[in-house]
């Protein structure tokens, strides 16, 4: 009898694993399926706009004048206009420069000093 109670473990314990990996190779499988589709699609949008502005976008001035509609509506203040062309490099400040403490000329830092001092 234990021969036939370990034959019957051992097949199913095979067929577990072959039920395993049949539905891992399923589930990646879709997923394989399903990021080369995105991918064609991502592909085929690309295509369709042109790789650049899409006709149908709204400007920044529709927006803005979209943006001061809908806060004037609401009694909300409406910010000044951003300048139409900013400072392309920002300027850099120069660092100030680094004024000695006084009394670094005067510190000694012999041996012999620091000896006498702790003494």
């Amino acid at each position: 009898m234990p021969s036939e109670e370990f034959s019957s473990a051992a097949a199913s314990f095979q067929r577990i694993g072959q039920d395993a990996v049949t539905h891992s190779r399923r589930v990646a499988g879709n997923a394989l399926a399903r990021s080369h589709r995105r991918h064609s699609e991502n592909a085929e949008l690309l295509k369709q706009s042109g790789r650049g502005t899409k006709s149908g976008d709204p400007t920044p001035g529709t927006l803005r004048a979209a943006a001061e509609r809908f806060r004037r509506a609401r009694g909300l203040a409406v910010p000044d206009p951003v300048p139409a062309v900013p400072d392309p490099v920002p300027s850099r400040s120069q660092p100030a420069a680094r004024t000695p403490r006084s009394g670094d000329e005067d510190e000694d830092f012999s041996q012999m000093r620091i000896m006498q001092r702790d003494q």
